[in-house]
């Protein structure tokens, strides 16, 4: 082993640590990696920063925006729309949610597909009186599993394509993936809609996921004004009107101090807050009955019950402005008019007050504030809107007009007239110039975190390459199963793949694995397009952690889902996966 390859060895490492640790944002991680290289002279200045301009970078970045188009028309909500029915047996309802929602992933972003579809499936849930995590789970799977069936897919399936036009001059076509994750995905499904959902833990384990009445659980603060009946009566004064509305009073928080314990016998005074825990409908009538105000009331000119007041539940997914951070950081009440009026996160209890309390991804944030700002201020946090299905901005008359471009621009790019970054920037030019979607909505529809990740991955994994690190970790698996046939060759790429999948960025992990997919082929003597087609397969597939696909992490706090939970019905769908995708790659893309 080189000097070269050994530094870029322990710099990877140093960056999967970091990644996997999840306390540093993963594109700061990556980032920083390629500024010490840099430095230390293992990528040069003038490769520093040509990940940026990759074809891959650029695409990932027209989907994001072209998905955000299709959403603002409703020509997502017009596909989405007729799924909805609470009367439907559970393997049904399963099913044909998993259906659209795999479709949709399939040409739009899978966070966007997921993001539209999980306020359907917990309506439905509710009106059916069962445990949301029942269907959430299998839900998110499948907008995974869906994504692999374009080009467009999914980001690993773009980064696959691109490497094999540098490596082999030609890129994979869009719907080159189609065959092998047309299989996957069926199967999968097949798998989620009649099994998986069994294998969910039941509701009276501990610890275990919460029913359809607890998902809407939040704590809230209410504060006793000048006048208030509340004020000088003890806190245990008001127990018997919380039982009468379903409330629990978590404690007491005086002059910004959190009183010891529950604060059962304390006298409460003048401009104290009462911390509860409840469903917001029920918050309010609380508030009312003991004529308390929401935190924050001053700061609006009317009360919660007014009809320019609205209430909506939004759920922070990875990479939220506020995630993170609290709601005084971002002088959320005195910048924007909007309260954060309460938190959802699993059924915990906090001790913060919540105005100070540190937001983590996967929290149900329960926002308050005039109709005409929360959009805006949703937008600029980040957070994605469940309770609100009626978007202000859907077009719904543009739908057929966006759905057109869109598939024009595909239609362009499959029969090479275009190269498919232009054909995709041409589409969101159209969607700009008939106000399918704003300019700024262009720049915030990218995932810029995602961005720096692959466009800083990108010159790291070309030094690794040319360094021959690549090259020696296939030689490496080669030595290891030397006189093993090509399938199991190829199955042990596909299991260590989806593995570091389920730990790291699904981007990192197929420009990792995508040079030694490559270089294990040439190995062994064999076409490298089974191996690539595996690594793309695999790196999409993270279905054994919350952290391994942000669909994951987004469904954990409205599903009430542990840690634990998901390797239970990720771990034989992950098994699944590979005995369905090694032969389906082998046949229809032979050795």
């Amino acid at each position: 082993m080189t000097t070269d390859q050994s530094f870029l060895f322990a710099l990877f490492g140093l960056v999967f640590v970091l990644l996997i640790w999840g306390r540093i944002r993963y594109d700061l991680v990556a980032f920083g990696a390629l500024i010490i290289a840099v430095v230390t002279g293992y990528v040069t200045p003038n490769d520093a920063f040509s990940g940026f301009g990759h074809p891959a970078v650029v695409i990932i970045g027209l989907v994001l925006i072209v998905s955000r188009g299709l959403m603002n028309s409703g020509a997502v909500e017009m596909i989405s729309g007729v799924v909805l029915s609470s009367n439907r047996p559970l393997p049904l309802h399963i099913g044909i949610m998993s259906v659209v929602g795999a479709a949709l992933s399939a040409i739009i972003n899978n966070v966007a597909a997921l993001a539209l579809l999980m306020s359907l499936d917990i309506e439905a849930a509710q009106k059916a009186k069962r445990a949301v995590a029942l269907s959430l789970m299998p839900l998110s799977f499948a907008t995974i599993l869906g994504g692999m069936i374009t080009l467009i897919g999914t980001p690993p399936n773009i980064v696959i394509a691109q490497y094999r036009e540098r490596a082999l001059g030609e890129s994979f076509g869009m719907f080159d993936f189609t065959p092998v994750g047309l299989c996957v995905a069926v199967a999968g499904i097949i798998f989620v809609a009649l099994f998986g959902w069994r294998l969910i833990p039941k509701r009276d384990r501990p610890g275990s996921i919460r029913n359809a009445e607890d998902t809407d659980l939040f704590v809230a603060e209410g504060q006793a004004p000048e006048g208030s009946s509340s004020i000088g009566l003890k806190v245990t004064e008001l127990y018997s009107l919380a039982r009468e509305h379903d409330i629990t009073v978590l404690g007491l928080v005086r002059r910004g101090r959190r009183l010891p314990g529950f604060a059962r016998y304390e006298l409460i005074q003048k401009n104290d807050h009462l911390v509860l825990e409840g469903n917001p409908k029920s918050i309010e009538a609380f508030l009312g009955g003991a004529q308390l105000d929401f935190a924050g009331k001053g700061k609006h000119d009317v009360g919660i019950t007014s009809s320019s007041l609205k209430l909506i539940e939004a759920i922070v997914p990875d990479g939220a402005r506020i995630a993170g951070r609290s709601s005084f950081s971002l002088r959320l009440l005195s910048r924007h008019g909007i309260t954060l009026l309460g938190v959802s996160r699993q059924g915990k209890r906090f001790r913060d007050r919540v105005r100070k309390l540190t937001i983590e991804t996967g929290d149900v944030l329960l926002l308050l504030g005039p109709e005409d700002r929360l959009t805006d201020t949703t937008t600029w946090l980040g957070v994605l809107p469940l309770a609100e299905k009626e978007h202000p901005v859907i077009q719904r008359k543009k739908a057929t007009l966006a759905i057109g471009m869109f598939l024009g621009a595909i239609a362009i790019s499959v029969a090479g007239l275009l190269y498919l970054p232009i054909a995709l920037a041409g589409c969101v030019i159209g969607f700009a110039a008939f106000g399918i979607i704003s300019g700024r909505e262009v720049y915030e529809s990218v995932e810029w975190k995602v961005i720096v990740l692959l466009a800083s991955l990108i010159p790291l994994g070309m030094a690794l390459e040319n360094s021959g690190g690549t090259k020696l970790i296939a030689e490496f698996i080669v030595a290891q199963t030397q006189g093993w046939p090509h399938w199991a060759i190829l199955t042990v790429l596909v299991i260590v793949t989806m593995t570091l999948s389920d730990f790291l960025n699904n981007v990192a992990t197929a420009l990792i694995a995508a040079p030694i997919g490559l270089d294990v082929a040439n190995a062994i003597g064999v076409s490298p397009d089974p191996f690539l087609m595996g690594v793309a397969v695999a790196a999409s597939c993270a279905f054994l952690t919350p952290i391994g696909h942000k669909n994951n992490t987004i469904i954990m706090g409205p599903g009430g889902y542990s840690f634990g939970d998901y390797w239970r019905m990720g771990l034989p769908l992950e098994i699944l996966v590979v005995m369905i995708s090694v032969p389906a790659i082998l046949f229809f893309w032979p050795l």
